[in-house]
This record gives C-alpha cells, structure tokens and sequence, in this order.
C-alpha cells in the first residue's frame, strides 16, 4: 500500500469514528478514540471523545506505528 492509497482512504472516512493504537517504544501501547476532522498533505487530524486534539501521519499507517480501526456502518 503505499502513502496515497492511506490519504485517499483516510480522506474517504473524514467525519467517521475511528480507534487508533499508538504502538511505542518499549512496547507501549496508546489507545486513542475519535472522529477523523481534517486532512492534510501529510497529517490527520482526529478530535478525541475527550476534546483534545492529536495529529498522525500518513507515514506512522505505513510503517505500523499506528493502527488505524474504522467503526462499520
């Protein structure tokens, strides 16, 4: 897969839910839920349940950083 298939993806779920892990160093793990609000050329934008805001790059879905989970409607 490669970067423009993840953004034209991610670009095609904008507004949706999503659930991201963070895989750290050293093993850890970070669990993040929320809504997809803005793309860019190289970030995503999601606004989490708890009203923050974190940004991901397409890269981190390539490599594994980060996995990325769609809710199904």
């Amino acid at each position: 897969m490669t970067i423009e298939k993840i953004k034209n993806n991610i670009d095609n779920k904008l507004g949706d839910n999503v659930k991201i892990i963070y895989n750290g160093s050293r093993n850890k793990k970070e669990e993040y839920s929320g809504i997809i609000t803005e793309t860019y050329n190289y970030i995503f934008i999601v606004k989490l349940k708890s009203d923050e805001v974190k940004s991901f790059s397409y890269r981190d879905v390539l490599t594994n950083t980060i996995e990325i989970f769609f809710d199904k409607v």
